[in-house]
């Protein structure tokens, strides 16, 4: 089939389609046309259409309303003012305090007061105790005995509420250890003839047991070793064991735990007093 034929049965398709929208639009025009008195009437109902062919806009619709809302005159007319509304009491539960508010300020307290407690807590822990115990002056006892006891246990005198040994000190040696620059503090119990060593270790805190064979201090965390003063002689800690103030009145001594005096620098060696027999720990390594 050739173009051209296929154009002119395109062109009569189309036409006939024409010519079918037209009879149709036609028909529904008849059937849903109206006479002229029926149109007439409808236009005088309408409360958008005034006479004959007037026709009212929204403006004059509105300002109709507005006339017949006011009784037909265009005057303002007063708004009375409203009487005061009666005074009601609040209610008690309204003005007080709301359950939120209960809850933050509860929430609030009990915070402060767990800090406050913790805060107290901390500083009690911190703070040295100047009535009885570790961080205030202890009565060791009285001197005599005290050395009675170092002769026949052969070993120091532990006060376990100071945390500290008392150990004899030879009164030859005190002017060596003048010399060396231990504290006039610490000097005044060398002096009466004991000193007070605490009973850490200088290296990393440990307890430092004394050695029944060599009669020496010998730590067992980290091989510090220390003769039986406490000057260091091996080991990794930076000094010899650090002292407590001594004072000796009529016999008794007395210890202040509350003051801590640092031990003898590395190398002191005031009393020469080597290991009497086996090491607890480990052979001693001079530094």
């Amino acid at each position: 089939m050739e173009s051209s034929t296929i154009l002119a049965i395109s062109i009569a398709v189309l036409v006939a389609l024409a010519v079918l929208v037209l009879v149709t639009a036609s028909k529904r025009r008849d059937v849903h046309s109206v006479s002229r008195e029926t149109a007439k009437k409808d236009r005088s109902d309408s409360p958008f259409l005034g006479g004959e062919g007037e026709i009212l806009t929204g403006r004059d619709v509105e300002r109709a309303a507005v006339l017949e809302r006011r009784g037909g005159s265009t005057a303002l007319v007063p708004v009375e003012a409203a009487p005061p509304a009666p005074w009601v009491p609040p209610d008690p539960e309204v003005v007080g305090v709301t359950r939120r508010q209960f809850f933050n300020r509860s929430i609030v307290t009990m915070m402060g007061l767990s800090l406050s407690g913790f805060g107290a807590a901390v500083l009690a822990f911190l703070w040295p105790r100047l009535g009885s115990g570790f961080g205030s002056k202890i009565t060791a006892g009285k001197l005599d005995e005290i050395l009675g006891t170092i002769r026949d246990t052969r070993q120091p005198y532990y006060v376990a509420v100071g945390r500290f040994y008392v150990v004899p000190y030879p009164s030859e040696a005190v002017s060596k250890a003048e010399a060396a620059g231990y504290s006039p503090t610490v000097l005044t119990g060398m002096e009466a003839g004991v000193v007070a060593l605490y009973q850490k270790c200088p290296h990393l805190g440990c307890r430092v047991p004394f050695c029944q064979t060599a009669q020496w201090f010998e730590c067992g965390c980290h091989g510090s070793q220390y003769n039986r003063v406490g000057e260091k002689k091996g080991g990794p800690a930076p000094r010899g064991m650090d002292h407590f103030p001594v004072t000796v009145n009529g016999g008794v001594v007395e210890v202040d735990t509350g003051f801590r005096v640092d031990g003898a620098p590395i190398g002191t060696n005031t009393t020469g007093q080597e290991a009497e027999g086996p090491h607890c720990v480990g052979g001693a390594s001079e530094h």
